[in-house]
């Protein structure tokens, strides 16, 4: 099992792709691990040699004791590229990470060619909200908030169509580390980053599902009118959208990610 040693964690990773090719690494929503960009393996790892990885507190990396920051999670990613001998990358995270391509893409831009923003957002949510999250899997675990983070997920009609997806997904979430989950909960909690990436200065795309309550169009439309030169995609679909809507995910990443 490939494992980064890093040197307060243990960050579970995987490779896909020929060696030659340009390395692109996914990084994870909240809730969930590698699995999350199955759709996407085949289509990319035509053209780029794909790192997916589990976060800090997800799937098979270790579990430190909380709360994680932004920050923390972001710095994890350029540690497991020095780790790999890995000198520059394309980014592409959706939710929380997408919180982590915002930060890298402001702090450590040397490290990457272009980055992708999915369903994502400055500052996701309230810190009301997050603390209600958190308290909720305190109190009941994960399955405690399955069924109102799956339907928030996916749009009523892909679910109603589509219950074998649902029920992989669903069995990824519950299988988080509830310590885990909660730490990165606090990191996305805290995380605020509307006053700063205003600096990034990388080619971004940002994709949006047309129906995430979560981090909504308004959210995205944020995201490209302050990071210059931003294009931005909205899609038909809820929060996850690279499962939702993935053909069109697919072409429209790729399409500028290989310009």
């Amino acid at each position: 099992m490939p494992i980064a040693n890093l040197s307060d964690v243990k960050l579970y990773y995987e490779w896909s792709g020929e060696e030659h090719l340009p390395i692109l690494v996914f990084s994870n929503g909240l809730g969930t691990n590698v699995h999350m960009w199955d759709s996407q393996v085949e289509s990319f790892s035509q053209h780029f040699r794909l790192l997916r990885f589990d976060a800090r507190g997800h799937g098979q990396s270790s579990v430190t004791p909380g709360p994680y920051t932004v920050e923390q999670l972001s710095g994890d990613i350029v540690h497991l590229l020095d780790a790999l001998k890995i000198e520059r990358a394309y980014f592409c995270g959706v939710s929380m990470g997408g919180l982590i391509g915002m930060f890298l893409g402001t702090n450590h831009a040397k490290r990457f060619h272009k980055i992708t923003l999915c369903s994502t957002a400055a500052k996701i949510g309230t810190s009301d909200t997050w603390t209600t999250r958190i308290q909720t899997v305190q109190r009941g675990g994960m399955k405690a908030v399955a069924d109102t983070v799956v339907d928030r997920w996916f749009t009523a009609g892909f679910r109603a169509k589509n219950s074998a997806e649902l029920q992989r997904v669903r069995a990824m979430l519950e299988a988080t580390n509830p310590d885990g989950y909660m730490a990165s909960c606090a990191a996305v909690r805290d995380s605020d980053q509307r006053d700063t990436i205003g600096n990034i200065q990388l080619p971004c795309l940002i994709i949006v599902g047309s129906e995430d309550p979560g981090t909504p169009p308004t959210e995205a439309h944020f995201l490209q009118k302050t990071i210059s030169g931003a294009q931005l995609v909205e899609l038909q679909g809820s929060h996850l959208c690279n499962i939702e809507n993935k053909d069109e995910f697919n072409e429209h990443v790729l399409q500028f990610l290989l310009v």
